[in-house]
């Protein structure tokens, strides 16, 4: 099951070292976990989800900030959806129905890397941040390396060349320090997305 290291809501760090103005430094660090546990222990107990309302009616201590940031990171990484659009109610996805989303990421700039795949220029940058968004959306690494795997395949990035490895898996495996490090994906995304673009 993919795992959940309650971040910051504000820069996602897991720990006391926030980012430079992050709205969230100096919170003490059971605060923003409390924040967390406070949604999941009523969208545990509402399967079929509820209104943000009852959401924050329920919640025992009173509805802060820090609460609905940290709803917000749970709906950005699609732990949490709204079933019928915006006004839906919320609900916690299973295991398996986050997995299954996750597979496709659907938000920019990774959405841009995974349709269009890799291109000369760019394929450091690119699979550096497929394996490293796959690790921090809590895929295991034989799950994040079939899924990168098989994202250098369909997406044409492979056939493109440019690689030194002979093969994707041993690409693949050749990156296994960015999962193992926990690196952030954004800054490697966002390089490569330029060159995708720019190549057409």
């Amino acid at each position: 099951m993919p795992t959940f290291r309650y971040p910051c809501p504000g820069c996602r760090t897991t720990n006391s070292l926030h980012e430079v103005d992050c709205e969230f430094e100096g919170v003490d660090w059971p605060r923003i976990e409390r924040a967390y546990t406070d949604l999941l222990a009523v969208l545990t107990r509402e399967p079929d989800g509820i209104a943000e309302s009852e959401l924050r009616a329920a919640i025992p201590d009173d509805w802060s900030g820090l609460h609905a940031a940290a709803l917000g990171l749970l709906e950005r990484e699609q732990r949490v959806v709204r079933d019928g659009g915006d006004d839906g109610p919320l609900r916690l996805l299973t295991a398996a129905e986050f997995k299954e989303r996750v597979s496709e990421p659907t938000r920019e700039p990774m959405r841009t890397i995974y349709e269009r795949g890799s291109v000369p220029g760019c394929h450091d940058n690119a699979v550096f941040a497929m394996i490293a968004w796959y690790e921090m959306v809590g895929l295991s690494w034989s799950e994040t390396k079939e899924h990168v795997i098989d994202w250098l395949e369909t997406s044409g990035a492979w056939d493109r060349g440019g690689f030194e490895e002979s093969s994707p898996t041993e690409l693949v495996e050749s990156k296994r320090h960015v999962y193992d490090a926990g690196y952030g994906w954004k800054e490697k995304a966002q390089a490569a997305k330029r060159v995708i673009e720019r190549h057409g």
